[in-house]
């Protein structure tokens, strides 16, 4: 399947991170989505039960990503990536992007972050 939805620069504040003052001050984070959905019903009926509702991914992540503190963002990519696939049927495969601009280290650069990409095929594997 080719069709996705695509969610880009969803700007977040939260306390993850492995250094301390990274729990006490915070930082800013960016996540990047991109869904594997069937959008062909979606296409002929023009409507949205049959897709996939934008604000509704953008809250359960945000929810997700801010509720607790995660010390790597890998942990935190793993938990929206769950969180989607529970809680949007209709998605096949979530992949998720984050991007850490300022992390704590000693160099000079742009941005650093992961992906992490996730299944229904592959969670549901025993």
């Amino acid at each position: 399947m080719s069709d996705r939805i695509f969610i880009t620069g969803l700007v977040l504040h939260a306390f993850h991170g492995v250094m301390p003052h990274e729990a006490k001050v915070g930082q800013t984070f960016t996540i990047d989505l991109e869904l594997t959905i069937d959008l062909s019903e979606a296409a002929q009926s023009d409507k949205v039960r049959d897709t996939v509702s934008y604000d509704k991914v953008v809250e359960c992540v945000a929810d997700v990503f801010c509720d607790k503190r995660f010390r790597l963002i890998e942990a935190a990519a793993g938990r929206i990536a769950d969180a989607v696939l529970s809680s949007f049927a209709r998605v096949e495969a979530v992949q998720v992007t984050i991007h850490k601009p300022h992390a704590p280290v000693a160099a000079t650069f742009s941005d650093i972050g992961i992906t992490l990409s996730r299944s229904r095929r592959a969670a549901n594997r025993p």
